[in-house]
């Protein structure tokens, strides 16, 4: 949700952008209220006037006020801005959703299948499949390095890249049973970030061991990353019980 001040010039931006016509402080006090707002009119006027002196709006004659280019900039920035605080709040109904051992059970099946599609990759991956590893181990190591986002994407990619290398339609295709759920990964993503735990250097061990074509190591790491998530699965639910 946005923070009042811009909830107010969000619905301010977006009222006169929609109207035909110029807007004046007494239909923007009456659409303001439709919206749940309830100001009066010498109130609007106010706001009104506070974004003339912005930029925002500009005044066409005793009609009322439209938007100017920067107004129309500004409205999609709170656009933008709004809807990631929308998906935001989605996210964290999404994780509030999710219970402890929830996790854990698909973690556990995570870390039957997915040591064997490494040690699988290990024995038949091709040079074009390991540099698409070490790729996007890069990509995540930079995003997570310089807090961008989108490191959760670079995870599932990863391991479908190891579950298509290891030739085994049957794994592959349990591996994205498991995995369906596309909430699964943003949701480890956040509790390994709140945790400080770095996994790029977990699929760094598993890419060169794939790279020397070593299945017992590349099996060992898989397992070792997948325990290390669990991990932070507990860590993470230990701190939020404690706070």
């Amino acid at each position: 949700m946005l923070a009042e001040k811009d909830r107010q010039d969000y619905l301010t931006l977006f009222i006169i952008g929609q109207s035909e016509s110029p807007v004046g402080s007494g239909y923007l006090s009456r659409e303001l209220k439709t919206y749940g707002w309830d100001v009066s009119e010498a109130t609007a006027g106010r706001i009104l006037a506070q974004l003339d002196n912005l930029g925002y709006t500009t005044k066409v004659g005793y009609q009322g006020r439209t938007l100017t280019a920067l107004g129309h900039a500004k409205l999609k920035e709170l656009e933008d801005k709004k809807l990631r605080a929308d998906q935001g709040l989605e996210f964290f109904r999404v994780l509030e959703s999710r219970t402890k051992e929830e996790l854990i059970d698909i973690l556990v099946a995570r870390r039957a299948i997915e040591r064997e599609l490494a040690r699988l990759a290990a024995i038949h991956a091709t040079d074009e499949e390991i540099k698409e590893l070490w790729h996007i181990q890069r990509l995540q190591k930079e995003r997570v390095a310089h807090w961008k986002g989108g490191a959760a994407e670079q995870d599932v990619a990863f391991h479908r890249i190891i579950a298509r290398a290891s030739r085994n339609k049957v794994l592959q295709g349990a591996m994205e049973l498991i995995r369906q759920d596309g909430q699964l990964a943003p949701v480890l993503e956040y509790i390994r970030k709140e945790v400080h735990s770095v996994v790029s250097a977990d699929h760094a061990k598993i890419v060169t061991a794939i790279e020397a074509h070593n299945p017992d190591l590349a099996e060992q790491y898989m397992q070792e990353h997948i325990e290390n998530l669990i991990k932070d699965v507990n860590k993470y639910w230990d701190e939020v019980e404690n706070r």
